[in-house]
């Protein structure tokens, strides 16, 4: 089992690891739309789930991995009719890739976020 830190992404802001490797597989903490230098952004949902993107680029790519290699998504929203934004934004930077998913809305998410994604995927160390 290994540990990942990166500052390449938001620090953990709990007592838990931005991801752990095991098995040939990442298993990514939610991310959340808190930049690498701790900055909350608070933009449009757009711009929010980019920064979470750029969040579970940076822990993929510290475990040996990458948005190519994820098998596995999972997003919480705060309202679902932020779903077709979100989507297009997941969609971009998933590209032709298209892992399993499911999304759920919740009451809250950390920090007041309105988005947190999480990803399982294979890694290549």
């Amino acid at each position: 089992m290994n540990f990942i830190e990166t500052e390449n992404a938001a620090k953990a802001v709990g007592p838990y690891s931005q991801a752990v490797s095991v098995n040939g597989f990442v298993y990514t903490s939610g991310q959340i739309p808190l930049t690498a230098e701790g900055l909350l952004v608070d933009g449009t949902i757009e711009d929010q789930t980019n920064v979470v993107f750029a969040n579970l680029k940076g822990v993929l790519e510290a475990a040996g991995s990458s948005l190519d290699q994820v098998v596995k998504a999972t997003v919480f929203i705060t309202d679902m009719n932020d779903f077709a934004k979100i989507n297009d934004v997941y969609a971009k930077h998933f590209g032709e890739h298209k892992p399993a998913r499911s999304c759920v809305e919740v009451s809250k998410l950390p920090k007041g976020v309105n988005v947190e994604i999480e990803v399982i995927a294979l890694s290549n160390k």
